[in-house]
């Protein structure tokens, strides 16, 4: 495929989920070609990581897999636009982006190593329940087009849950990082700290 045809590729995909479209079809001469240059990329990337060592060469070896997954879901969605794919390629993207936060977390130690994982979890925890909330959303709006005015109400509430159940989510994250910081102090100091974290997230 002629270095051209990728550029106009990406540029599909790209405009293909700008906005949450998802009507640009990807050909499946551009789905193959996208899979070889995707494949050949990886490579690529995963024999520069040879030249590192230790976690500066696991960083990047996890950032070389973590584009890998996001790239061929991206092109996935492109090839098939649905909002399945769409959610699968937003799941993709918290995981790779947690993949690397993660691994970075290697390079600390003690508490604020154990407070670096916790927060990368919760970065990944909210990605994901935005991505689960907009997959509930978007199914329950396309049902409700398919269907009469009382599926809207239907779509409503499910709107409204799907909205609540990331909200608990983020909360649940963000209480988890909370009570870690409080490993931080001791005694007094420490069951104060825990004590504010819980009227904070309501626990």
């Amino acid at each position: 495929m002629p270095p051209f045809n990728v550029k106009v590729l990406a540029f599909t995909i790209a405009l293909a989920f700008s906005a949450g479209a998802m009507a640009q079809n990807v050909t499946q001469a551009e789905y193959k070609a996208g899979k070889d240059l995707i494949s050949a990329e990886y490579k690529t990337a995963k024999a520069t990581c040879d030249s590192l060592a230790g976690n500066a060469k696991d960083i990047c070896v996890t950032e070389a897999k973590g584009r890998d997954r996001v790239a061929l879901a991206d092109l996935e969605a492109g090839y098939k636009p649905s909002i399945k794919n769409y959610y699968e390629l937003r799941v993709a993207r918290a995981e790779a982006d947690y993949g690397v936060a993660r691994q970075k977390c290697d390079d600390l130690a003690g508490t604020p190593k154990e407070v670096c994982v916790k927060q990368a979890k919760a970065v990944q925890v909210t990605a994901k329940a935005d991505a689960k909330a907009h997959l509930k959303i978007t199914e329950a709006e396309a049902t409700a087009n398919e269907k009469s005015a009382a599926a809207q109400g239907t779509a409503h509430d499910k709107t409204i849950e799907a909205r609540q159940d990331a909200k608990g989510d983020k909360v649940d994250a963000e209480y988890t990082v909370a009570k870690e910081k409080c490993n931080t102090f001791a005694g007094s100091a420490k069951e104060s700290c825990l004590e504010q974290a819980k009227t904070r997230f309501g626990k």
